[in-house]
């Protein structure tokens, strides 16, 4: 069981292809090694670690800005040190089998 989840939304303010910022963004928490889960409107990261995660994103962050003018990131975050449901367990009853 985590002990933190955070959401990541990542929102290109000057960019003509933001899309670009956003794959840009994807890329670098894939290649955190995290798990993750991206969504279409945030991307959803879990793990032991919240100083990691917080890391992952601000890298995400940064990794959108390289390719844009300015990025506002919107980010939660859940700790608990009982540990908190994964990610699998809060969707699984609204997945279809």
């Amino acid at each position: 069981m985590p002990k933190a989840s955070l959401a990541i939304q990542v929102m290109p303010l000057q960019s003509d292809e933001p899309l670009e910022a956003v794959n840009a963004a994807i890329a670098a928490i894939k290649e955190s090694g995290v798990v993750h889960e991206v969504g279409p409107m945030e991307t959803a990261l879990e793990g032991d670690d919240l100083d990691q995660l917080v890391e992952v994103a601000v890298a995400a962050h940064r990794a959108a800005l390289a390719t844009s003018g300015a990025v506002q990131s919107n980010i939660r975050l859940l700790e608990s040190q009982a540990g908190v449901m994964t990610m699998g367990e809060k969707t699984a009853p609204f997945r279809s089998a």
